[in-house]
């Protein structure tokens, strides 16, 4: 499937469910939830690189603000992932890269707010990542059997 194609599928060309690129300086801050199956293949990069899509995954979105993350987070990883954990994950991208991708608007206009890269570009949009991707919060969910370091939010057996 193209960019184009599965965009025009999900938001088509009069949902008006984009919005305008603010002013950026070089690099654009962006946050992503995770679970913690896909934060050990990000700690698998040296902490340099989200991992591939996986065969039902047709994009990787990264989001605008914390505060959508730390929702999907608590929200859904949480609660639906086994162990029941989310991680927010912080990066830096090069702005001209994360420019190419319009911001989609998926709930209440000013919170959130996700990029939707298609996976066959995510090596690519992993390229223009600068500096390590940092773990900022943790959210273990009820039963979460593992330990979470408080300072790092890296789980003990990571």
């Amino acid at each position: 499937m193209t960019h184009n194609n599965w965009l025009e599928t999900i938001f088509p060309d009069n949902a008006e469910r984009t919005v305008p690129w603010p002013e950026t300086g070089e690099r654009v801050t962006l946050w992503r939830p995770v679970g913690q199956h896909e934060l050990a293949r990000i700690a698998a990069s040296d902490f340099r690189a989200f991992p591939p899509r996986l065969p039902d995954q047709p994009i990787f979105y990264p989001v605008l603000n914390f505060e959508y993350a730390e929702e999907i987070a608590q929200d859904w990883n949480a609660k639906r992932n086994t162990p029941p954990v989310g991680f927010v994950t912080e990066f830096e991208v090069d702005a001209r890269v994360a420019r190419q991708y319009p911001i989609q608007v998926v709930g209440a206009k000013k919170r959130h707010q996700e990029l939707w890269v298609p996976a066959e570009e995510l090596p690519a949009f992993n390229g223009a990542i600068q500096g390590p991707i940092r773990v900022v919060a943790h959210y273990p969910g009820v039963g979460y059997p593992g330990q979470i370091d408080p300072a790092t939010h890296l789980p003990e057996n990571l």
